[in-house]
C-alpha cells in the first residue's frame, strides 16, 4: 500500500520508519527534522501525497491554531494547504482532530477518520501515559514510591492505569472520582477512594498529586492546601486540568505533560497507531467487498 506521512512528532516519525522497514511503500513531509531515511522525504507536499491510497496526519492534527501539528518541520504548513492538497477520494487518517480542521476537511469534501477515537489506541495509550507519568515521578521526587502517598483525581483510561502502575510499584494511592461506581470500584481495587467535587481539606497528605481530567480541578484555593514539595503532574489534554500560573506563584513543582507517549516511547506510541490504522484499512476493505 501506497502512504503518505505528513508532520507529526517522533511516534509519526517511527511509524513511517516502520511502514519502510516493512515493505511499503511511503513518502514524508514535513518531517526534516526526525532523522529518517533520506530516500523517504520529499521535498513538496504535492510529491508526497501524489498517488497515495492513505495519508496519514499526526496526533493531534492541528498545531497552533490553523497550522499542521509538525515540530520535526523545518518550515510552517498551514492546515488548509495541507488539506487543499489531499483527494477527496485518498483514506485521510488523522489523530485528535479539533472542529476547526474538520469543518474545513468537510468543506472540501475530505473525510478524516480520526484514529484517536479507536479504542485500542485510546487504550494503548493510555498505558504510555501511564508508565510515563511514573517515569516524571521517579525522576523529579527524593523519595520512593514505595510508602508514598498519592492522589490520582479522575478514574478513566488514564487514572485506572496510572493509579494501577503507582499501587504495584508500593504507593499508597488515593483515587478521586465523581461516580459512586467508579469510587466503588477504586476501594474494590485496595485502594483510597475520594469524591472529586469534595478535595478541599484533604490535599495535604500528598506527596504527589496527578490529574487526568481536563477541566479545572486544582484551582488556586485547592493548590494553596498542598504541601510546598508536592509534586504536581497534570497529564491531561488542553485545556488541563491545573492552575499553572497559581502553582507558579506558590512555588509549588507542577508538570504540564502533553503527549507523553510521544516523549517517553516514540517507537511503541508509533506502533500503536499504526496497528490502527491498518485496522482501519482493513475494516473499510472489508466493508466495501
Amino acid at each position: 500500500m501506497r502512504f503518505a506521512v505528513i508532520g507529526g512528532d517522533m511516534r509519526i516519525a517511527s511509524l513511517a520508519q516502520m511502514l519502510y522497514l516493512r515493505g511499503d511503500a511511503v513518502r514524508c513531509f514535513a518531517l526534516e527534522r526526525a532523522d529518517l531515511p533520506p530516500e523517504l522525504c520529499v521535498p513538496s507536499l504535492t510529491e508526497a501525497v501524489r498517488s497515495a491510497e492513505c495519508v496519514i496526519l499526526p496526533l493531534p492534527a492541528a498545531g497552533r491554531r490553523g497550522f499542521l501539528n509538525a515540530p520535526l518541520a523545518n518550515a510552517e504548513h498551514r492546515m488548509d494547504t495541507v488539506l487543499a492538497a489531499l483527494s477527496p477520494e485518498t483514506l485521510v487518517c488523522a489523530g485528535r482532530v479539533d472542529s476547526e480542521t474538520e469543518r474545513a476537511a468537510r468543506a472540501r469534501g475530505i473525510e478524516l477518520i480520526d484514529y484517536f477515537q479507536r479504542e485500542e489506541l485510546t487504550v494503548g495509550n493510555a498505558v504510555a501515559t501511564a508508565e510515563g507519568a511514573v517515569s516524571l515521578i521517579m525522576q523529579d521526587t527524593a523519595i520512593t514510591l514505595w510508602r508514598s502517598r498519592v492522589l490520582v483525581i479522575g478514574y478513566g483510561r488514564v487514572g485506572k492505569l496510572t493509579a494501577d502502575r503507582l499501587r504495584a510499584m508500593g504507593a499508597e494511592v488515593w483515587c478521586s472520582a465523581r461516580k459512586c461506581g467508579d469510587r466503588a470500584w477504586i476501594e474494590a481495587f485496595g485502594m483510597h477512594a475520594l469524591d472529586t467535587r469534595a478535595l478541599s481539606g484533604e490535599l495535604r497528605r500528598f506527596d504527589v498529586v496527578v490529574n487526568t481530567v481536563p477541566a479545572p480541578i486544582l484551582t488556586e484555593s485547592l493548590l494553596r492546601e498542598l504541601c510546598p514539595d508536592t509534586l504536581c503532574i497534570d497529564l491531561a489534554s488542553r485545556p488541563g486540568g491545573m492552575d499553572f500560573a497559581a502553582a507558579g506563584a506558590l512555588g509549588l513543582r507542577a508538570v504540564w505533560a502533553l503527549s507523553l507517549p510521544g516523549e517517553v516511547a516514540p517507537i511503541s506510541a508509533g506502533g500503536m497507531i499504526l496497528d490502527t490504522i491498518r485496522n482501519i484499512v482493513k475494516e473499510r476493505h472489508e466493508w466495501k467487498n
